[in-house]
This record gives structure tokens, C-alpha cells and sequence, in this order.
């Protein structure tokens, strides 16, 4: 049986209101959906902390803590990696937040991914706060490169941004990157209408520094539930913005699955990339499923429908019925995210406590 033509795309409460079970799933090992989708990228949040406060993602207190005990443990998150590529398929694996690097044990659990699984890359995203003291340790222990989260060079404009200074920390942990190995470096940034005028110098000190900058539509994902549609700053705008400094081409998507659309800049080859998740959205080619900091499994950054894979793996459950749990929760997943409807209704929890 092929991995497509499996479904006709309905609207998601349709797909949300069918039972939990996966009777009607073809008998495949992939994490296939509904609609002939794969997930082949898998994102996995290991703590809900973070060192800063960005108000698109974070309220000011920051998010409530998970209880050490409801978090998955390094040898579980090591055990879950490793049959997420050995069973269902998965090919990459991000380490995502709140923010990596306050977990302790963060080089334990990319050493005990990398010791079982050589040949497939571990990427983290991270803001780079402290990362000058840790790269060339996360590059040892087997971590292959990063995306880091810088949305201004301006000190002021970051530090408003992010309610934290810390900006030379962050250039210093985006050049240790470099140094250690973890290239190429991605630089993500979320631009708000306050920060936008500053995108030509973003782009600039990233052509300067050899880094990969990629514009991120900001999303109605933030704690404090302010986003609208009217204020953010879309793909269009932000064109029109650098091009008045760059002769931006257009080249499209170096993969189909792949969120940004690339532009070469003043002919290449150096490329500025844009998520637009929400004005151009990618659902139709989406590729991802996430693991929540707690032991949850998401398959949409919007939908609220989660699997608990935390109690059937300290209960005993063998690989197999995790497995087996993980392809009924992705084939629930929905035909795209609804932000254009008028009834759509952001998920309960923010970017910081799902993982990028």
C-alpha cells in the first residue's frame, strides 16, 4: 500500500469529533495521517523553562513549572528518540524548549541519542544564553547543529523584546556555535511591528557573521493571548521592508517539506528564508510530530489533542505499544491549522510550553 491518496482533507473539527481509535489506519510502520502526510521531523521539548521573557512566547512570571516528576527523564527521552527513528520513521530530531539549555543534563541526553543513533542528525533551538560555556560540549557529545532565536541587534529593541539584556550573551553563544562546529548556524527571528524596521540590520549582521537568517511570522501562540491578525507582520510587509536595502530573488523551498521559502540576496549565494505560517501557510506538506516537555504527544502545534506516552512508558509498555500509540495519535491529525477561520481558537498551551 502507497503513503498517499489515504484520506480527502476535511475540515479539522470533523477529523477532532471521530473516535481516538485508528481502526481505519493502513497497516504501515511510518507515522502516517489522514491525508497522505508522513512525519518524518521529530520535535522534542525536554523543559518548559527558559532564561528569557519574550512576549510572543512567554508571559513576564514566565510559564508555570511541571513537576520534576512529570517530566521525562534523560534515559527516557534517549529511549523514546530511539524508537521514534528505529519504528516510525523519523529521520531528524530537534531539542527544543522553553529553552534547552536549562535542563542540567542536556549533554547526557544528546550523548545517549548519538551513541544510538550515529547516523541521524540532533539540531537544538535555543536563545544562546550561556551557550558560549556549552557548544563545544554539545558538539562533543554529538549534537550536530543549531537554530538560534535572535529577533534584534539592537540592545534596547532585544532587551524590551525579550524583558531579559542579554544580548551579548547571545552573540557570544551564536559565535561559540560557529566555532565548535554546529554549522550552519540558523538564525530565527519573529518580528513584530516595533522591531521591524530593524530586519535590513538583522540580515546584514548575519551576512557579516555567516549565519542562515530565517524571518518566523509570529503566531497566535503567546501567553498573554495579544496576538491579532492586523498587527503582526506578514511576509509581504517584511519583503517590501528589505528590499529597500537587498535585491532579494526568490528561489522557493530547497525541500517540499521544508517551512521557509528562500531568497537569495543581492544575487547570492547568501539566502534570507520566511516562515510564513500563517499568510502562506505549509500545512499540506507538513512533516513534523512533537514531544511535550511532560510526555505528551502532539501532532499539530494548534490542535490540543494530546497522547500521553509518559504513563504507558513508566507503566511498562514495550516499544512496540509506544509505537503503536504515536501512529494513532498522528493519524488524528488535522488537515491544517484554521487560522483563517472564524472560529479558530488558539490551543491552550503557548509556544514555550509546546516546543518550537
Amino acid at each position: 500500500m502507497t503513503l498517499v491518496d489515504i484520506g480527502i482533507p476535511v475540515l479539522r473539527e470533523t477529523i477532532d469529533a471521530r473516535a481516538d481509535g485508528a481502526a481505519d489506519r493502513p497497516d504501515v510502520p511510518e507515522l502516517i495521517d489522514r491525508f497522505g502526510r508522513v512525519a518524518r521531523d521529530l520535535r522534542v521539548s525536554i523543559t518548559e523553562r527558559c532564561s528569557l521573557r519574550c512576549t510572543y512566547c512567554m508571559p513576564a512570571e514566565g510559564l508555570p513549572a511541571i513537576p520534576a516528576e512529570r517530566l521525562l527523564s534523560a534515559d527516557e527521552i534517549v529511549r523514546v528518540v530511539d524508537l521514534a527513528v528505529r519504528m516510525l520513521g523519523v529521520h531528524e530530531v530537534r531539542f527544543t524548549g522553553g529553552e534547552p539549555l536549562m535542563r542540567r543534563d542536556l549533554e547526557q541526553i544528546i550523548a545517549g541519542c548519538a551513541q544510538r543513533l550515529p547516523h541521524v542528525p540532533l539540531m537544538m533551538t535555543t536563545n544562546a544564553v550561556g551557550l558560549e560555556h556549552r557548544a563545544q560540549a554539545l558538539a562533543d557529545a554529538g549534537l550536530t547543529r543549531v537554530n538560534i532565536s535572535l529577533d534584534s541587534v539592537d540592545r534596547a529593541e532585544f532587551a524590551k523584546l525579550t524583558r531579559r539584556d542579554r544580548l551579548p550573551s547571545v552573540l557570544a553563544g551564536i559565535r561559540a556555535a560557529r566555532q565548535a562546529g554546529l554549522s550552519p548556524v540558523k538564525v530565527n527571528a519573529v518580528l513584530m511591528p516595533d522591531t521591524l524596521a530593524g530586519a535590513p540590520d538583522l540580515l546584514a549582521w548575519c551576512l557579516d557573521e555567516g549565519c542562515e537568517l530565517r524571518f518566523i511570522e509570529e503566531m497566535p501562540l503567546d501567553a498573554d493571548h495579544e496576538w491579532a491578525r492586523a498587527n503582526m507582520v506578514t511576509a509581504a510587509t517584511l519583503l517590501e521592508v528589505l528590499g529597500t536595502r537587498f535585491e532579494l530573488t526568490e528561489v522557493g523551498r530547497d525541500d517540499p517539506a521544508a517551512p521557509a521559502e528562500l531568497w537569495t540576496v543581492n544575487g547570492g549565494p547568501a539566502t534570507v528564508g520566511i516562515i510564513a505560517s500563517v499568510t502562506r501557510s505549509f500545512c499540506t506538506t507538513c512533516d513534523r510530530t512533537r514531544l511535550t516537555a511532560d510526555g505528551m504527544i502532539r501532532s499539530c502545534l494548534f490542535s490540543d489533542h494530546e497522547v500521553d506516552l509518559r504513563g504507558p512508558l513508566r507503566a511498562g509498555a514495550s516499544d512496540g505499544e509506544l509505537a503503536q500509540l504515536w501512529r494513532g495519535a498522528m493519524w488524528q491529525k488535522w488537515a491544517g491549522h484554521g487560522i483563517g477561520a472564524a472560529d479558530f481558537v488558539p490551543p491552550d498551551r503557548t509556544m514555550g510550553a509546546i516546543g518550537g
